[in-house]
């Protein structure tokens, strides 16, 4: 990177909003960095939840690059881009999906030891989820493609029903829809657990 191209980057306001920013990069493409610094994080812990470390050290790159290449389709009615980064990095899970059923299935098999530190109420939730970290591994390695990308972007992304409407491009009611379903498969596995907290728990350090 040249000195322009160094100022040209620090230049960019920490109060501009995505859509600014990926504005502007349709001129001037060192802009993009800004997205990469802000949001690269948020999108390499997604992708180890879902395929692990190791390749969310590879595929965090092909997500922003497939992100830069489709800059100029951003919808900038959008202030925030990172339901878009989501969206792109859920298509990039779905090139890469047998490699997360099988880590949905070594997960079965795999139940940590909880820490004595912790204190009772913690530890007693903990215990708890990682005892039905089987079942749960189970159940969403069952559940369809539309149904496991909406669920886990709502459990570990947090995201809203319009942001991942938004990701997926889908309508709101189709992510109401399916989400409900996939949370009524998984209590019938979990036998009534509740459904976001035990994914949050047994498998929310990826």
């Amino acid at each position: 990177m040249n000195r322009s191209e160094q100022v040209e980057v620090a230049d960019i306001s920490p109060s501009e909003d995505d859509a600014t920013i990926i504005e502007r990069s349709a001129r001037d493409p060192e802009r993009f960095a800004a997205i990469f610094d802000r949001h690269a994080p948020y999108i390499h812990r997604y992708l180890a939840r879902r395929l692990g470390a190791e390749a969310a050290d590879d595929l965090v790159g092909e997500t922003f690059l497939a992100a830069f290449r489709r800059r100029e389709r951003f919808d900038t009615a959008h202030r925030d881009a990172r339901p878009w980064l989501y969206g792109i990095a859920t298509h990039i899970v779905s090139q890469h999906r047998r490699d997360e059923d099988r880590r949905y299935r070594i997960r079965q098999a795999y139940v940590p030891a909880t820490s004595e530190a912790s204190h009772a109420d913690r530890v007693a939730t903990v215990v708890t989820a990682r005892s039905l970290r089987g079942l749960l591994s189970a159940a969403l390695a069952k559940l369809s493609t539309g149904d496991r990308d909406v669920l886990l972007l709502v459990a570990w992304e947090e995201l809203t029903y319009e942001q991942v409407g938004a990701a997926l491009a889908i309508p709101v009611g189709t992510v109401r829809s399916r989400l409900n379903r996939a949370r009524k498969q998984l209590r019938e596995a979990l036998g009534d657990a509740d459904t976001t907290t035990t994914i949050e728990e047994a498998l929310g350090n990826g």
